[in-house]
């Protein structure tokens, strides 16, 4: 790759991360047992406003596990946004439940109240709620409709470190919530995830199923099959560091949004992020565009063509509802989602990586710019 390449993300690690590293290093604590676990795990629980946090191998295993700890009856249908990533459906999937999709809000990209109604029946046990890219869910409706049916709901703030719905913290909601630590994430641990509850006997359950669900009386007893996700020291060390710049990683990705937004307002045939709403700024997690519909070609082709003027991009999520393998499996087939169908087709992201500067923003607006004349 050539050095004037912009890649779609690069990390910015240039807080304690280093020393606390050379700290595992030096103490031998490089192991799940380290001391950097419970801080990690603290310092995210204190950041959503949680009782508590449990460490993972990635934000995938966090749902997984989530899933699965909540105990719903095998067959039971959660409601799912169809515009997201894999890991949502296959969580509900290897739970032995039924993943329902809703379709999406075509400016904020999230699930909407209206989708949630429509889908609701007798089956329905649990909502999964998934934050995307940058705006929140609109919670307080969705959440007053599982209060009202008795559903649990699964939060997934993969996207979302740092980010307020109407002031509270996003992985402050729902029964559980999870996040990710993917090295394109506010908070990276290069592979890591993280669940919080504020549920206490639900936090022991998931430490156990982390943790293979070895018995506390004698360690190679097994009463139930876990996994084994423990998150290491040394990950743990990253996240700790990241955890400590947070408020600046905020800012330099509201920034970002600020200047792209600058240098393609007046730009025809793209939709830009919705900057606001009335519950939340964007908090820009990445800068997605979508084409409309008279750009004569689409997403895959105008990231080709972006390429090969050294600009690294990202397509969006494909729909749930038309994954091959749930199909072949049974799942989501009569379903129709017409607003998450066009943006997976016509949409991408941009480089919106912390590390980006402002002349990579300018250069990668520029060539958009070109592409689309």
């Amino acid at each position: 790759m050539s050095q004037d390449f912009i890649p779609v993300n690069t990390p910015l690690l240039d807080g304690n991360e280093a020393a606390y590293l050379a700290e595992c290093v030096r103490t031998g604590w490089i192991s799940s047992e380290g001391p950097f676990i419970k801080r990690f795990e603290q310092g995210m629980a204190e950041t959503a406003g949680r009782r508590h946090g449990v460490a993972v191998t990635n934000g995938s295993v966090a749902l997984d596990i989530a899933v699965h700890a909540l105990g719903l009856e095998p067959g039971s249908e959660v409601i799912i946004p169809t515009f997201t990533i894999i890991s949502c459906a296959a969580a509900v999937v290897r739970a032995g439940l039924v993943p329902v999709g809703v379709d999406c809000d075509p400016a904020t990209w999230n699930m909407t109240i209206e989708g949630v109604e429509a889908a609701l029946t007798p089956r329905t046990r649990a909502i999964m709620l998934v934050h995307i890219y940058g705006l929140p869910v609109d919670l307080a409706p969705i959440l007053d409709l599982a209060r009202k049916h008795d559903l649990k709901v699964i939060e997934d703030a993969a996207e979302m470190h740092g980010q307020t719905y109407r002031g509270a913290p996003c992985g402050s909601f729902g029964d559980v919530s999870t996040f990710s630590f993917y090295p394109n994430k506010h908070v990276t641990t290069g592979e890591g995830g993280m669940i919080l509850t504020d549920d206490d006997a639900l936090a022991e359950r998931l430490a156990s199923l982390r943790n293979l669900c070895f018995l506390p009386q004698q360690r190679f007893i097994h009463e139930e099959l876990g996994w084994n996700a423990r998150m290491t020291n040394l990950q743990a060390a990253l996240g700790v560091a990241q955890i400590e710049r947070l408020p600046r990683t905020v800012e330099i990705k509201h920034r970002i949004g600020r200047l792209y937004d600058e240098h393609l307002e007046s730009v025809a045939g793209i939709r830009r992020p919705v900057p606001r709403t009335n519950y939340a700024d964007n908090i820009y997690w990445v800068y997605g565009i979508v084409l409309d519909d008279d750009v004569p070609f689409d997403a895959k082709e105008a990231m080709q063509r972006l390429a090969k003027k050294g600009i690294g991009t990202r397509p969006y999520f494909w729909c749930m509802h038309e994954q091959p393998v749930l199909r072949r499996m049974g799942y989501m087939l009569d379903e129709s989602h017409p607003h998450g169908e066009r943006i997976a087709r016509r949409g991408f992201y941009l480089p919106s990586g912390l590390a980006l500067t402002e002349a990579e923003i300018a250069r990668s607006a520029q060539a958009l710019k070109e592409i689309l004349a």
